[in-house]
């Protein structure tokens, strides 16, 4: 595919570039469907009438984040920095005295951005033009036509210009069957699906289905030839027409892809060659096999039978032995019974639970719907043989687990269609398999997985477009079973999720090595909070386990309103200081010697952590220039990439970057003063010169004031950070924050990290993606480029029904993320997910995940924040509810109920919605500090949905009559479960003790006439009275109470990569209104009680 290079207009606010009306497909975030604006009076008092806004006349969208856009490739093999060295006096150890330049000055300078215009961070509408009111979040798909050519401005000249040779053939491997390896992933416990080398007795794989009966086996001969048949390219295109310019792009992985510009310049984009293009990729023609007997031609044809296993026996059926019709090229046919839509369901033990989902709920009478144990996905409704293959929810989740047939029928149903990922999960059990042989998907490139097809031995049909492929010769070898002629009982279609040991054509350049930079602000105010000493105790403690092999780097960067760089060279006694006070125009002394191997250096790199807290201990130094330092580090990074880690402590006052406090606190409550866009461009644009070069920016931000995290958090966001912030920390005045910080830089520091990724999200033929969440840059059009990846975050995609999805069971969605382990292997970690089809409104609902429909629209609820207004983000996540449930009660209901009718399986979708509009990113009130509001939206848009969900609707536990029914045994531990209950004060008891579990805060509030066993045996203190106003840990006493308690609680902070701080509280702490803010069913001063809001609710959907 051609590869977009940064277009010359402004960028808009989200992770993309251009002004086109889409990129992604057509843009969809017209989030919510229209309706006639009515105005209403809520049946609650006066005072609370303008906090829960009626529906508001629709307008058209405008303002959405559109992706596109790319950036300079670094070019291959350009790891060593520039071979010159300055001539320059020698600088005494640790002296400030600058450094003088006396030499001509070797600048690491990569391409900038040309016509860069301002960054416009409130959408695409014309300059000077406000933004028109946002209200209903539109699912329908808008066609916008636009012609090619106009995609012109997309494309630019790519630095890179080598490229590594792969083969030349795909399917013409002839190596021998005991090429394959199999190996365990590193690290965990020993994997249950584990695959070793042929020649030793292999360990147990997952069990196929109803066994196949394999036909016996054929006879070798060649290996097939030629491509696969020749696909008209229309049936191909699911995007909109700026995708036909995509057409000229290879599909396969073999050479450089070239595509040409409308200026008729050829463009190299090494990335789309490598993973492969989507469904717009060209299929390379050959002539089709001869007398295939098919009922549709091939290419079009639609699986009779949902993915995979063909032999599976109707339930109650005898096993039907396969049918042995004999095909002109010798193979045999592979029996297929029809397994319709009427048989998805058959096995399903539970159709009684699946009607339960449409049970009509008043959900004004019944009150106690909240479950009390946590609320897990619901199960699609497959085939029980297809199910157990499917990926696992934690992993790959969509909102809908029944998918519409038609956009039509979306938009009728009024709720969102996208997918909820978190593909890089730390895992106990991952497949790895290693072989020269990755079979892919001719057309579209899609892996094979459990849900394709196998017509016969020697071709699978592709569950994404349903082209007909040939399968390899060698992949009709299992070294699992050492069984010839069983393609299907291969570990890559025995499993959802699996990863491939990418081969060399899988590489642009050799794997770079894990580098890591850790630019320090060390300005008296950075200096006064002491996180400089936890910091680099941290790093010292973990320096052994930071990810990686004998190729480790690390670098280390100083600044205050100069920047400070610290020479490791071998033979050196001591690190030395280079100071560079030019900060307008950054230079990097030395190069070669700041960023060093860190097996070969590590008593120098251990000597500066011991030393550097103390160096700035007497500075007065209050000035910060964090953009130049940003720049040098870049600079320094750029010919390898690697992780930049900066800690930084106030708002940047010197350099580029400089800015200014925009909050004034007495303005928190106007909505309409929030200022949620960036005040300037500068880190958006050097995070995307920093994703051109694989590097991505972590942003640790420890500040007392105002630091504009908004404009200084798009650093992270656009190259695939992470952004970590600690209000007020300080080491004295707040020590609590410092165990949190040690806690979570461990995790940070240790944590599993893939470099130089990329991640592409397919779907079946008819379904399209239009819009992506997370911290990422989109490359070309849909090719997500991740600099860094780690296990802890998440994404999310939109997406819309584009053809309508006739003839088909079930669809299929697949993640591919390509990148570079720390031990320098380029791997692929697949996951796919198959969902079944269904053409009534009634079964669409029935199939609603609201937990993820929940976790969706926070993440367009981000969007529409700042792109429009909060209230415009508010009031569209009230019509969300008002629209479904109208839907759902004018076309779904038979009898008209009187009351505020939900299906069951909507049940909680209000109270949600509630929940998200008393999170700190969306409420109003003075309680919210700027950064705070921008931090909370950071983790909205880059959390897991699991620990978003947990950050919305907290959990609440009582914790002072734990007992081990019905606990966990774990480890040799005993975790009991109690029940969860409702966020309400009424179902507090004075005589109780109650922990609330809000994701990163937990509350222990202890009750005024708590149990005096309690007290002693948990606290350790005597009574009441005597529990301290600050307490934040448990004392581990040797009593079952005790014992009971801590292990609930470590159980709880084990299962997340953050670490929560636990406050414990009586009656009169200062904290107990933090507490009360998360009873989401209680009324607060700016926000409706839950049944408030239910009766608003109702007289919306009434009307």
């Amino acid at each position: 595919m051609a590869q977009p290079a940064r277009p010359p207009a402004g960028y808009p606010s989200q992770n993309g570039a251009g002004q086109q009306p889409y990129s992604n497909g057509p843009v969809q975030n017209q989030l919510m469907h229209s309706s006639d604006g009515q105005g209403y009076s809520p049946s609650v008092p006066g005072s609370y009438s303008h906090q829960t806004p009626a529906k508001i006349p629709p307008h058209q969208s405008s303002g959405q984040y559109n992706y596109s856009g790319s950036q300079n490739v670094s070019q291959l093999n350009n790891y060593q920095g520039p071979g010159q060295t300055l001539n320059r006096p020698p600088v005494a150890p640790f002296s400030r005295s600058p450094v003088q330049q006396t030499g001509p000055v070797p600048q690491v300078l990569l391409p900038a951005l040309q016509n860069s215009a301002a960054i416009s961070s409130a959408g695409s509408f014309p300059p000077g033009a406000s933004p028109p009111g946002l209200s209903n979040w539109q699912y329908s798909q808008t066609p916008v036509s636009q012609p090619v050519g106009s995609q012109a401005s997309h494309l630019a000249h790519v630095t890179g210009t080598g490229s590594a040779q792969p083969p030349s053939s795909l399917s013409g491997n002839t190596n021998p069957p005991g090429s394959y390896q199999y190996a365990a992933s590193p690290g965990g416990p020993p994997l249950q699906n584990s695959y070793v080398k042929p020649g030793s007795a292999p360990p147990p794989v997952t069990q196929p289905l109803t066994p196949l009966h394999p036909p016996a086996r054929p006879p070798l001969g060649p290996p097939p030839v030629g491509g696969p048949p020749l696909i008209r390219p229309s049936t191909l295109i699911a995007g909109p027409p700026n995708t036909q310019s995509l057409l000229n792009s290879a599909a396969n992985r073999e050479g450089d892809a070239t595509s040409a510009a409308s200026d008729g310049s050829v463009v190299q984009n090494s990335y789309d060659a490598i993973e492969g293009g989507g469904l717009m990729a060209t299929p390379h023609p050959s002539p089709a096999p001869p007398n295939l007997k098919m009922n549709r031609s091939v290419g079009y044809s639609y699986p009779t039978l949902p993915p995979g296993y063909q032999n599976t026996s109707p339930p109650g059926a005898p096993g039907m032995q396969a049918s042995a019709l004999q095909y002109p090229d010798g193979s045999k046919h592979f029996h297929q019974p029809a397994l319709g839509t009427s048989r998805l369901t058959a096995s399903m033990g539970g159709l009684s639970l699946q009607q339960e989902g449409l049970r009509p709920m008043n959900l004004l009478q019944e009150r106690n719907i909240l479950p009390t144990t946590l609320l897990k996905a619901p199960v699609p409704n497959l085939h029980e043989d297809i199910q157990k293959l499917n990926c696992n929810p934690e992993l790959f989740r969509c909102t809908l687990t029944n998918i519409p047939q038609t956009q039509a029928l979306l938009n009728k149903a009024k709720l969102p269609l996208g997918l909820l990922l978190h593909p890089f999960k730390d895992l106990s059990q991952l497949p790895v398999v290693t072989s020269s042989t990755i079979v892919r998907c001719r057309s579209c490139r899609t892996y094979i997985n459990p849900f394709v097809s196998f017509l016969d031995q020697r071709r699978w049909k592709c569950n994404l477009c349903y082209r007909v492929n040939d399968v390899p010769e060698e992949f009709m070898y299992n070294p699992v079973t050492r069984v010839y002629g069983e393609p299907h009982k291969r570990p890559e279609v025995q499993n959802a999720t699996i990863e491939f040991m990418a081969p060399s054509e899988y590489m642009l350049r050799p794997p770079q090595p894990p580098v890591y930079l850790f630019v320090f602000d060390v300005s008296h105010n950075a200096i006064e909070t002491g996180y400089l000493n936890t910091v680099c105790q941290t790093l010292l403690d973990n320096l052994d386990l930071l990810p990686g092999n004998t190729r480790t780097k690390i670098g280390f960067i100083t600044f205050d309103s100069t920047i400070h760089f610290y020479s490791l060279q071998e033979g050196l006694s001591q690190p030395q200081m280079l100071i560079v006070s030019d900060i307008e125009d950054v230079f990097i002394p030395m190069p070669e010697n700041l960023l060093v191997n860190l097996n070969e250096n590590k008593e120098l790199i251990q000597d500066l952590l011991r030393t550097l807290p103390q160096m700035f201990t007497k500075s007065l130094e209050t000035q910060s220039a964090l953009g130049p330092a940003l720049q040098a580090a870049f600079k320094l990074m750029s010919p390898t990439g690697g992780r930049i880690s900066v800690f930084q402590t106030q708002l940047p006052s010197v350099g580029m970057g400089a800015l200014k406090s925009r909050e004034e606190p007495n303005q928190r409550a106007t909505a309409k003063d929030i200022h949620l866009t960036p005040s300037t461009d500068f880190y958006k644009k050097l995070a995307l010169d920093c994703s051109g070069q694989q590097v991505a920016v972590d942003l640790f931000l420890l500040s007392g004031q105002c630091s504009d995290l908004a404009s200084l958090g798009c650093i992270s966001r656009y190259s695939a950070g992470s952004v970590y912030y600690y209000q007020s920390y300080h080491h004295k005045h707040n020590p609590v924050q410092v165990e949190k910080l040690q806690k979570e830089l461990k995790r940070y520091l240790t944590r599993k990290i893939g470099f130089e990724a990329v991640m592409r999200i397919r779907c079946t033929k008819g379904l399209s993606i239009h819009t992506f969440h997370g911290n990422f840059f989109v490359r070309s059009t849909d090719l997500l480029s991740l600099p860094n990846v780690n296990p802890d975050a998440g994404y999310a995609v939109q997406m819309s029904v584009e053809e309508s999805l006739t003839d088909m069971q079930v669809v299929s969605f697949q993640s591919a993320l390509l990148y570079t382990s720390s031990k320098g292997e380029r791997r692929i970690r697949v996951h796919t997910m198959c969902l079944p089809v269904v053409t009534t409104l009634s079964d669409v609902y029935l199939g609603a995940d609201v937990q993820a429909i929940t976790g969706l629209l926070a993440n367009m609820a981000v969007d529409r924040s700042v792109s429009a207004t909060l209230s415009d983000a508010r009031d569209a996540l009230v019509n969300a509810v008002i629209d479904s449930l109208s839907a759902y009660r004018s076309s779904v209901l038979s009898i008209q109920q009187p009351g505020l009718m939900a299906p069951y399986s909507l049940r909680l979708f209000p109270l949600y919605v509630l929940a998200l509009l008393k999170q700190k990113a969306f409420q109003t009130g003075t309680n919210a500090r700027l950064d705070e509001r921008i931090f909370t939206m950071c983790q909205v848009k880059n959390q897991p949905l699991v620990y978003l969900m947990l950050m919305t609707h907290p959990s609440l536990y009582r914790v002072d009559n734990l007992t081990d029914e019905g606990a966990l045994n774990i480890n040799d531990r005993t975790i009991p479960q109690p029940p969860i209950l409702q966020l309400s004060v009424e179902k507090l008891s004075r005589d109780g003790a109650y922990l609330m579990d809000a994701g990163s805060v937990m509350f222990l509030w202890i009750g005024k006439n708590c149990g005096q066993s309690f007290i002693s045996q948990v606290l350790g203190v005597p009574n009441y009275g005597s529990i301290p106003q600050n307490m934040t840990h448990l004392p581990e006493l040797e009593t079952a109470e005790s014992i009971r308690t801590i292990a609930f609680i470590s159980w709880l902070r084990e299962q997340r990569p953050f670490f929560p701080i636990l406050y414990i509280i009586k009656d009169d702490s200062p904290l107990k209104s933090s507490f009360l803010q998360n009873m989401i069913e209680d009324r607060t001063e700016s926000a409706l009680s839950y049944y408030e809001f239910l009766l608003h609710i109702q007289q919306q959907v009434n009307k």
